[in-house]
């Protein structure tokens, strides 16, 4: 990948030292046992997430890295049989894991999937009431966080909220959080994501912030909702 100087906003943040085609291949790999390695620690904040975003019955969400799928079938759930929820993954293997809970949660007619690149989202602007993301922002290198951000934006409606979980730069850098960061550097095909600073990210993209809560896996989270301006 092109390197390039951090934006303002990213001070110390490690890049991102693997392609999307990299990327694609480790989650094909990984996604039948993805939820025995992280589903039991990043589940309960996602669960954060969901509740800060508070889907509502009859809208449009869109889950940007929707993994194995539980938080569609959640999303789908609040939404209700008026509501319509749509998904985008760069993982096919992740895609047939989901379409599979679907089936069995009965729950595919709410749902829309898609395989391919949040960068270059394939829905139509201010379209989305609402768009959840988590441990995905992380993945995308520096210098394209502010077009990955400007895309959701724009299918996002005037008032439209993201919510978004990612690994964090802020609060308490300790041991483990260095440790983590040197598996970045040095084995990023086995830690692919980085913290971030998710909240200046997403306010320099023009979001309003309207609530943030830190969080702590085994290491720092935020959970952020950003609004798109009216």
């Amino acid at each position: 990948m092109t390197k390039s100087t951090s934006l303002d906003y990213e001070p110390g943040v490690l890049r991102v030292f693997q392609s999307k085609d990299e990327t694609k291949a480790f989650y094909n790999k990984i996604a039948k046992v993805y939820d025995l390695l992280a589903e039991h620690s990043e589940q309960p904040m996602r669960e954060i997430g969901l509740q800060m975003l508070a889907a509502q019955a009859g809208e449009s969400i869109l889950e940007v890295g929707f993994g194995t799928g539980h938080c569609l079938v959640e999303l789908a759930q609040s939404v209700g049989p008026s509501g319509r929820v749509k998904g985008i993954d760069l993982s096919e293997s992740m895609v047939e894991e989901t379409r599979t809970l679907l089936k069995e949660t009965e729950l595919e007619d709410r749902v829309e999937l898609h395989c391919g690149d949040a960068a270059h989202l394939p829905f139509e602007s201010n379209s989305i009431d609402g768009i959840f993301t988590s441990f995905t922002l992380e993945l995308f290198d520096t210098p394209e966080l502010p077009q990955v951000l400007a895309e959701w934006q724009r299918v996002l409606r005037p008032g439209g909220r993201l919510a978004v979980v990612a690994i964090s730069k802020e609060g308490k850098q300790g041991i483990v959080m260095k440790a983590y960061e040197w598996t970045h550097k040095h084995f990023p095909n086995l830690m692919d994501c980085r913290p971030i600073f998710v909240s200046q990210a997403i306010e320099a993209a023009g979001f309003t912030i309207e609530k943030k809560k830190a969080e702590h896996m085994w290491v720092p989270v935020e959970v952020v909702l950003g609004v798109k301006p009216l």
